[in-house]
């Protein structure tokens, strides 16, 4: 009898064939769902940055406020890496030469002096001028520091100073002492403190002269150095005048002295040092100039 089983044509798999062939489906299975997801993650990671394009306050999530170098800090300009984002203070330009100054006056600052406070006043026959402390680098060059607004003497500046003329003197002093009627305020020059730091009476606009010699500077001219600013001794004689000081600004034009606010004399006391050798470089700008 002919038998009902038809007999296929195609070729019986081993087992291990039929498990190699199953293998290889699954992985053409997963590499179909692989690329389709890869083109959806790309779209997706497209509108996730047009999102934080649009708002930047949700780009990053919790993730980005974690990370420190991404989140603003004080000293920093902006956001990203803290190794190039933080600011320093930007360091005050480095002087070749004082400013204002001419050769001859140039030349006659010391060497030695690694602190010059440089007065320029505006003419020579006025009162007003600015005054700035500089400090001297290790290589020759000049920092500048604050500049202070000052006041000289009622008509102004000369090269010939006499006692009672109103005239501040030209030229370059040192500054070696100091006092005052308040307590030091961390100079580190020799301090007296006495209570003969008066200044009675009114000045020449009528203001009141009671806090301005607060702090006083003593300025080496026709002055004994290494003694009070209260020392009365004139090595040029009376006649040239002398008691010529920085002091406390009391609302008009000095004597003879240079005058600074009084937070400006506690400054320029607090910077002023001994072993810095400072001087005083003080004349209306025209005459520095020379």
């Amino acid at each position: 009898m002919a038998s009902h089983a038809r007999t296929s044509s195609a070729p019986r798999l081993t087992r291990a064939q039929a498990r190699a062939a199953a293998r290889a489906k699954a992985r053409r299975k997963r590499l179909v769902r692989t690329s389709f997801l890869g083109v959806g993650s790309v779209a997706a990671v497209a509108v996730i940055a047009v999102a934080g394009f649009l708002n930047p306050h949700h780009a990053g999530g919790a993730a980005a406020q974690a990370d420190p170098a991404a989140t603003p800090v004080a000293g920093r300009t902006g956001q990203g890496d803290a190794s190039r984002s933080v600011d320093r203070a930007t360091p005050a330009a480095a002087l070749k030469q004082l400013p204002g100054l001419g050769a001859g006056f140039a030349a006659k600052v010391p060497k030695s002096a690694q602190q010059v406070l440089l007065v320029t006043g505006k003419a020579k026959d006025q009162n007003t001028g600015t005054a700035v402390l500089y400090t001297r680098t290790a290589d020759g060059s000049w920092i500048a520091g604050t500049a202070w607004a000052s006041r000289n003497g009622k008509d102004g500046w000369t090269t010939d100073h006499h006692a009672g003329d109103l005239h501040s003197p030209i030229g370059v002093f040192s500054l070696t002492d100091a006092g005052g009627l308040d307590a030091n305020p961390g100079t580190k020059l020799p301090y007296t403190r006495s209570s003969a730091f008066q200044a009675p009476g009114t000045g020449f606009e009528g203001e009141s002269l009671q806090d301005a010699f607060d702090y006083v500077v003593a300025i080496n001219y026709n002055h004994v150095p290494g003694t009070s600013p209260l020392n009365g001794q004139r090595p040029m004689g009376a006649s040239r005048g002398g008691g010529i000081w920085v002091h406390v600004d009391h609302g008009g034009p000095t004597h003879g002295c240079v005058a600074l606010s009084k937070a400006d004399m506690a400054a320029l006391l607090r910077a002023l040092d001994p072993a810095k050798h400072p001087v005083i470089v003080m004349g209306d700008a025209a005459s520095l100039s020379q």
